[in-house]
């Protein structure tokens, strides 16, 4: 058997990936005939059938299914490999773009960055405030750095620190509804209602649902803050994170309707960046950061606040 290069490997697993050699081929930037050279070739040297060219689309065969699977493990080194060789070529880098979601409670998060930052002059940080799916939409299309958002903790591109859990209350002022309350109110109780929800700030992913009720006359808002202003004005209802109204809750300006139909949420938030992408070092220090500081996070969280601290 011949020696086989990893780039006759690469061609191979992205016609596997991409189900045909010109799909492979646009993947990889190169011409069809090379990419079916390479696999050609790797047949050849290995003297093995790898692919089933008789139908339409290509496929494994027994042997390319095992070969296949073996190969991962040394193309996830390959790209360790390359990804540790671009943190070593760079620099401090003059810039990281960091973006807070509408679930992160900001003077916590603020208080994180801060710390840091102070201590690097030279790295400017760009902030951002996006809301719903606007975060996790930055930080895949390459315009974060780095985010304090709810993830999908599934995406193998993604790996977090966790921060905080936020409990989302469906509340309103009293009065809004005939008193006495239900003991569970129901959706078809509130639909008559103004229903205040936050404004997606995603361009391009597809719209999230998160606690509308179907056919509830809406108004949105930027963030949380004016949505507890226009909650509290007796404009509409909403759900809001606890951390924001608990004054309002012990004072009776803002009544839970949380209940069997409307349970309200309970929302991880965590400090995320890409997986599958160098950081610099200033960027890894950062992270560090986070990590080192997230039971203090959690702590500020959970101190108590207003009139009735101790």
């Amino acid at each position: 058997m011949s020696e086989f290069t990893l780039h006759d490997l690469q061609c191979f697993d992205a016609v596997v990936r991409a189900g045909g050699f010109q799909a492979a081929a646009a993947t990889l930037h190169r011409s069809h005939p090379a990419v079916f050279a390479a696999v050609a070739k790797l047949e050849r040297q290995l003297g093995l059938t790898l692919l089933d060219r008789s139908g339409y689309r290509v496929s494994l065969t027994p042997a390319g299914q095992s070969f296949h699977r073996r190969s991962q493990a040394l193309l996830r080194e390959l790209e360790g490999l390359r990804n540790h060789a671009a943190h070593l070529a760079m620099g401090e880098e003059s810039e990281l773009h960091v973006v807070i979601g509408d679930l992160c409670p900001r003077p916590q998060a603020l208080g994180l960055l801060a710390r840091f930052f102070a201590e690097c002059p030279d790295t400017r940080l760009h902030l951002h405030f996006e809301a719903v799916n606007g975060p996790l939409e930055r930080l895949m299309d390459g315009d974060a750095d780095l985010i304090l958002h709810r993830i999908d903790k599934a995406d193998p591109n993604l790996e977090w620190v966790d921060l905080c859990k936020v409990q989302f209350v469906p509340v309103m002022v009293p009065g809004l509804l005939p008193t006495p309350l239900p003991r569970s109110v129901r959706p078809e109780q509130v639909r008559e209602l103004t229903q205040c929800v936050m404004r997606d700030t995603a361009r391009h992913s597809p719209p999230g649902d998160y606690f509308v009720i179907e056919g509830a006359h809406q108004c949105t808002v930027a963030d949380q803050s004016m949505k507890k202003e226009v909650i509290l004005q007796g404009l509409g209802w909403g759900h809001l994170p606890r951390f924001l109204i608990e004054e309002e809750l012990r004072d009776g300006s803002l009544q839970s309707i949380a209940g069997r139909y409307l349970p309200g949420r309970t929302e991880e938030v965590v400090a995320a960046r890409r997986h599958d992408r160098p950081h610099g070092p200033v960027a890894n220090r950062l992270w560090d950061h986070i990590r080192e500081q997230a039971p203090r996070f959690r702590s500020e969280l959970e101190a108590p606040v207003g009139p009735h601290a101790k």
